[in-house]
This record gives structure tokens, sequence and C-alpha cells, in this order.
């Protein structure tokens, strides 16, 4: 039995790897099957792409939200924050 797990790659490997099947489809030099195969993998990279940037806009929409609430610039100590 195969115990392999896949893993989702982050947004920059999926970004290169995107980038490096285009690459490779835009040169000409695959097979039919060849080029299907990476352009289905590549349609999956661009989803995993795309769900983190929309997780990364609602991250931010919600922090913004709450910013406009509870963040007062003139009386903040950055000091005490803990931005991690």
């Amino acid at each position: 039995m195969n115990t392999k797990k896949k893993t989702t790659p982050d947004f920059e490997t999926a970004m290169l790897e995107l980038e490096e099947l285009v690459s490779e489809i835009e040169e000409g030099n695959l097979s039919l099957e060849e080029s299907l195969k990476k352009f289905e993998k590549g349609v999956k990279l661009s989803r995993i792409c795309q769900q983190t940037l929309s997780d990364a806009e609602q991250r931010v929409k919600i922090l913004s939200a709450d910013g406009e609430q509870d963040f007062d610039v003139e009386n903040s100590d950055t000091d005490d924050m803990d931005l991690d």
C-alpha cells in the first residue's frame, strides 16, 4: 500500500511550477498527451493559487474591518504589539 501523502504546495512553489509548465507547453516540443497532462497539472496549480489568494484577500478584509474599529494610529504603542 502506498502511504505517500500529497501535500499542497505553498503559493510561491505553485506559481513557480505553473510558470515552468507554461514554458514547457509553449515550447511546443511535447506530444499532445504530454501537453494535456501538463495542462491538467497547471489547472490544479492555478486553482491552488486562486484559493490561496482568495484566502489571503479574506484575511486582509477581516483585519481591515477589525482595524477600522479597534486601531487608533495616534495612540497605538507598536513596541508592545506581537506581530507573529
